[in-house]
């Protein structure tokens, strides 16, 4: 099939503003690190942070580890990340596959009271006399229980396994296994792309957690990382001990933000392959 000249006019077109729309993407990410290895003298003799930095410094970041409890925060929101995103995923799961089930007793009601917690919430209020009932306040739990489930999230498992095929587990049953074998051996493995994308929408939902931070934790020990980068974001000054070792507020405030999403940022190329496969496959019945 030959291209005509409209083709390749379209084509170019195409390029071109993929091309605009990928530079304005990334350039704000460009100038948050640019800005993050900036050192003061070069800030004094051009008056502004350059948008490529003649040096470069990494005093912010040894700033950000030594002095701000960083590496502490740090800490916690892994600990709260792997172990949250361990608990949402053994529970999704246990709810998502006997809801996909059609032979389960009361299925639609439970799949309302899913869509309903969708719709509908108790609101803050009551969420918090809830976790304060059950004692866990300045509690890392506290990040982790009140958001155990996710409804979307669930309703996408629940799609994927229905979509599995219905033979394979009924040869499984008349083998005499069980369902919790059927799901351990022979679900879960044909569902590693839906288990990959649902994990790095729990995963990313702790690591950038902050709202229910600041209304459960009081105690500064178990402060998580958005936190405490929130505290760096509001600073207007950047006590040191004399003016050799200073760092620009903004270059420490770019430091924060760049460590803060540096992980994510690692992490997603590898999942990336799982992540549209795991959302076509959730969301086509057939």
């Amino acid at each position: 099939m030959v291209r005509g000249a409209g083709d390749h006019i379209f084509n170019t077109v195409v390029i071109i503003i993929l091309s605009l729309c990928g530079i304005v993407a990334v350039f704000p990410l460009l100038y948050v690190v640019s800005v993050s290895l900036t050192p003061l003298g070069e800030v004094l003799r051009s008056g502004s942070f350059p948008i490529i930095p003649k040096e470069i410094t990494f005093s912010a970041y040894k700033t950000l580890l030594d002095e701000t409890g960083m590496v502490k925060a740090l800490g916690v929101t892994t600990l709260v990340t792997v172990v949250g995103t361990f608990f949402n995923m053994l529970i999704t799961l246990l709810m998502a596959y006997p809801l996909s089930r059609k032979w389960l007793p009361g299925r639609s009601i439970f799949l309302m009271m899913v869509l309903f917690t969708m719709l509908f919430s108790g609101g803050i209020i009551p969420t918090y006399l809830v976790v304060k009932g059950l004692g866990l306040l300045d509690s890392l739990w506290a990040l982790i229980l009140p958001t155990l489930v996710g409804s979307f999230n669930l309703l996408i498992v629940k799609s994927f396994f229905e979509q599995l095929p219905e033979e394979i587990f009924e040869s499984a049953r008349m083998d005499g296994a069980s369902e919790f074998r059927i799901l351990a051996q022979m679900a879960l493995p044909l569902s590693l792309s839906v288990i990959a994308t649902i994990s790095l929408f729990y995963a990313v939902g702790h690591w950038n957690d902050f709202f229910q931070a600041i209304m459960y934790i009081t105690d500064r020990d178990l402060f998580p990382l958005q936190v405490v980068v929130r505290e760096i974001l509001m600073q207007t000054q950047q006590p040191m001990e004399n003016v050799e070792n200073m760092t620009p507020t903004q270059t420490l405030q770019m430091a924060a933000v760049v460590l803060a999403s540096l992980p994510i940022i690692v992490v997603y190329p590898f999942l990336q392959k799982y992540f549209t496969k795991g959302m076509l496959l959730g969301s086509i019945k057939g």
